[in-house]
């Protein structure tokens, strides 16, 4: 195997924010997620502190990070084979996100502040832009983003924590070959419904949407088949 030194979708490039680590990191960690860097591919630091222009201690700090995060294993000598997340296991995770995120919809529905609201549609109009465009670490960005900001309306801490660890431990390889078609962006307009019926006070309503929306993740964006939406 070969070192990926870029995305399907073309070079990443850095942009000013905290740390150059934590930077390189949050790059690769988008596209092992949506597969633009696929399982078993090899990554380097080398190869990659050239791609990101900086130099190889911030990359490789990154690299050991990603394999404590269980996206990466070490090859001696060699540098970081990418994991794989079989299908069983990620049936299982949207299974556990479906018991922590759907029956909320019905406890925040009607109660979402004004700023907020604002800030979600915002965001809505994000995932669906740069899904339309291709963009996908933006994509993931802003979706992630979407989906605490409205679990940390429970006001449960422990609950946030363990949804954003579960998205974490996704892979939806197929948003690759969605984004270049219709089904990516159309999917991606559940998030605006989603608003709207969380604004109109309708939770049993959300709910069932949000049932959906999960049901895509061992579904259509990892490349299958649905089987777990109602």
């Amino acid at each position: 195997m070969t070192a990926r030194t870029s995305g399907a979708f073309g070079q990443t490039r850095l942009q000013p924010a905290a740390s150059l680590r934590e930077q390189v990191e949050e790059a690769l960690a988008s596209q092992i997620v949506t597969g633009e860097i696929e399982p078993g591919e090899v990554l380097t630091a080398p190869t990659l502190a050239t791609q990101f222009g900086v130099s190889a201690t911030p990359v490789r700090e990154a690299l050991l990070t990603l394999q404590r995060r269980g996206f990466l294993e070490p090859i001696r000598n060699k540098g970081f084979r990418v994991t794989e997340v079989s299908q069983e296991e990620l049936r299982e995770i949207a299974q556990v996100r479906l018991l922590l995120e759907c029956p909320p919809m019905r406890e925040i529905a009607g109660g979402i502040p004004e700023a907020l609201e604002a800030e979600l549609r915002d965001l809505a109009d994000e995932i669906v832009a740069s899904g339309a465009e291709g963009r996908l670490q933006d994509y993931l960005a802003a979706d992630t983003r979407f989906h605490l900001l409205l679990i940390e309306l429970v006001g449960n801490q422990h609950l946030t924590r363990l949804v954003r660890e579960l998205r974490q431990q996704t892979r939806l390889g197929g948003l690759v070959s969605l984004a270049e078609s219709e089904v990516l962006v159309e999917s991606s307009k559940e998030h605006a419904r989603l608003l709207d019926l969380l604004a109109a006070g309708d939770g049993a309503g959300a709910e069932a949407l949000m049932r959906q929306h999960i049901g895509h993740v061992p579904g259509i964006w990892s490349g299958n088949r649905e089987d777990l939406a109602s």
